[in-house]
């Protein structure tokens, strides 16, 4: 059995239906109760990011579908887990390279690349991940002795679905939690939905199918149509309000002789109008004999015409984000230039008086794309643009924009939002590019992040019982407490960060708290830290988190 072209199209469809079908299962696995980028949605949006471009094959070999797929999922790569992914299927498309099928031996190997691709690219991997689901699916693969493809690719399926079953016993906590690793039941959800075609021919339908709309066309312009010779120049469109009694098909008799296309659509008050003509502007005094015109629009066909064919001539050099939104590099005015990644009217003011050129909307609960990254990247007028991910969920898919810019990039690893600002603040313009990484990467290592939330699930986590709704306290990432009540907890974790060098504490309250409890907190806090400790408070706006504290 050898896997063609449109075979293994339907099979990425068929993978990418499975996991949004259960992304939502998916995400429930996730053992810390903070809400955050779920690794289901993410693995989801990723794999989603290729479903037009894969629609548009018929034909192709293996490596052109696997090509395509891949590019399309490192663009559209969102969290760690998604990432991971299309690093998995990149590896896969490099086994694939100059293939015009696929049997048995091509899938191991270019299995065994993807996981290798996987491995190298993550700088301290962890067992009981999908990285161990993928590295046992290639290796039952590998072993097994068939040369038929569905029965290698049932070995790797029942390998990767043994290796998901026993991350409970590699990984404490999900062993205490009760579940599997997320990620890893991401990848088999994957491999499920593509068997489905690989064994019988069956794309699993995403549920969303049927309430899905009909497409609409993109870019419409009617001058586009016309591949044949344009007879009439001119496109003109307007609307008639009748004055009295008259009728519109004297006015369509004329518009006749004049034109082609002729449309004329009247009711009581009104008559509506399209016709193609080379004399507009006798349509338009033929309809004023009927009434005053209203909506009037004329437009040259062929100019029309020919501008839709450069535009389509010149389609593949325009980038598009995530959106399908078109954009072109800009021009480098300037040699250093900044993005930064945040959620919250106030944060996106504050980065933007930083400096910051560009704001990427992103944080905990909607990870930014690997494209969404590159956009602002590319709209940055700098020869050397610095990212500030600001989320440890967020930095991989920054580094995989890193090949694809049209300038040199540099990924700051600011893992919270006042890592970012301290590193922003350590900026020297009249130093060089990598002295500035390594005095802002300093600088933000040397802030300590505090953040107030709460539960979005029951869970039994590093010996905490933790109820849904329950407030959390984290200190740099770590849980530090749970607590009743917001400001209290904020006050409480703030004290505790408090060292004897410290000298500033700023609390960014988020959408849900208002300016006088902020007050409040900080008052309370006045009267418990130091007094040579200067304490600031900002409307950061963002959502999920009640505070954000810096302290440094």
């Amino acid at each position: 059995m050898m896997i063609n072209g449109d075979t293994l199209r339907d099979a990425y469809i068929s993978g990418a239906n499975n996991i949004t079908n259960n992304k939502q299962k998916i995400d429930e696995l996730n053992v810390f109760p903070v809400p955050d980028g779920d690794t289901g949605t993410n693995m989801s949006m990723t794999i989603n990011n290729a479903g037009k471009e894969l629609s548009r094959l018929k034909n192709e070999t293996v490596d052109k579908v696997a090509g395509t797929a891949a590019s399309a999922f490192l663009r559209g790569a969102r969290g760690n887990s998604g990432v991971i992914l299309s690093l998995l299927f990149r590896g896969f498309a490099k086994g694939l390279k100059g293939k015009t099928e696929m049997g048995a031996a091509e899938f191991v190997e270019s299995l065994g690349l993807g996981v290798e691709a996987a491995y190298k690219a993550v700088m301290k991997p962890t067992e009981g991940t999908i990285l161990t689901v993928a590295r046992v699916a290639h290796e039952k693969a590998k072993k097994c002795e068939s040369t038929d493809f569905l029965t290698v690719f049932d070995v790797a399926l029942d390998g990767a679905r043994e290796a998901l079953a026993s991350t409970p016993e590699i990984l404490p906590v999900l062993k205490k939690a009760g579940v599997v690793d997320a990620g890893g039941q991401g990848f088999v959800t994957v491999l499920e939905g593509m068997r489905s075609v690989f064994a019988d021919g069956i794309i699993i339908e995403s549920a969303a199918a049927q309430a899905k709309p009909a497409a609409k066309k993109e870019n419409y312009n009617a001058a586009a149509e016309f591949d044949t010779e344009i007879t009439f120049t001119y496109c003109t469109e307007f609307i008639v309000k009748k004055d009295g009694e008259c009728d519109p098909k004297l006015l369509r008799a004329y518009l006749e002789t004049i034109g082609d296309s002729c449309v004329v659509v009247d009711d009581d008050s009104i008559i509506k109008v399209h016709v193609h003509t080379d004399h507009p502007g006798k349509a338009i005094e033929k309809g004023l004999t009927f009434g005053s015109l209203i909506n009037m629009k004329i437009e040259n066909m062929r100019e029309q015409h020919e501008q839709a064919k450069q535009d389509n001539d010149q389609t593949k050099e325009v980038n598009t984000d995530s959106k399908g939104t078109a954009y072109s590099p800009v021009k480098k005015e300037k040699e250093f230039g900044f993005v930064s990644v945040c959620v919250g009217a106030g944060l996106e003011e504050l980065f933007t008086q930083l400096g910051a050129d560009q704001l990427v909307s992103g944080g905990q609960t909607m990870n930014p794309s690997t494209d969404d990254i590159l956009r602002a990247i590319e709209l940055t007028p700098a020869n050397t643009v610095y990212v500030l991910p600001n989320n440890k969920n967020i930095i991989m898919a920054a580094e995989m924009a890193v090949p694809l810019s049209t300038r040199k990039v540099i990924v700051l690893h600011t893992k919270t939002v006042p890592m970012g600002v301290s590193a922003m603040l350590a900026f020297d313009p009249d130093s060089d590019a990598d002295s500035n990484a390594i005095a802002m990467n300093s600088a933000a290592e040397g802030v300590a992040t505090g953040q107030i939330t709460f539960a979005a699930r029951d869970s039994d986590f590093d010996g905490f019982k933790i109820k849904e709704g329950d407030i959390l306290a984290m200190e740099n990432g770590k849980l530090s407490f749970t607590d009743g009540d917001f400001m209290h907890a904020a006050t409480r974790l703030t004290r505790n960060m408090v060292k004897r060098d410290t000298s500033f504490i700023t609390l960014f309250y988020g959408d849900s708290v208002t300016e006088q409890q902020a007050e409040s907190v900080k008052a309370q806090l006045e009267e418990k830290v130091a007094d040579d400790i200067e304490i600031s408070i900002v409307n950061g706006g963002q959502p999920i988190y009640y505070f954000i504290i810096s302290v440094e």
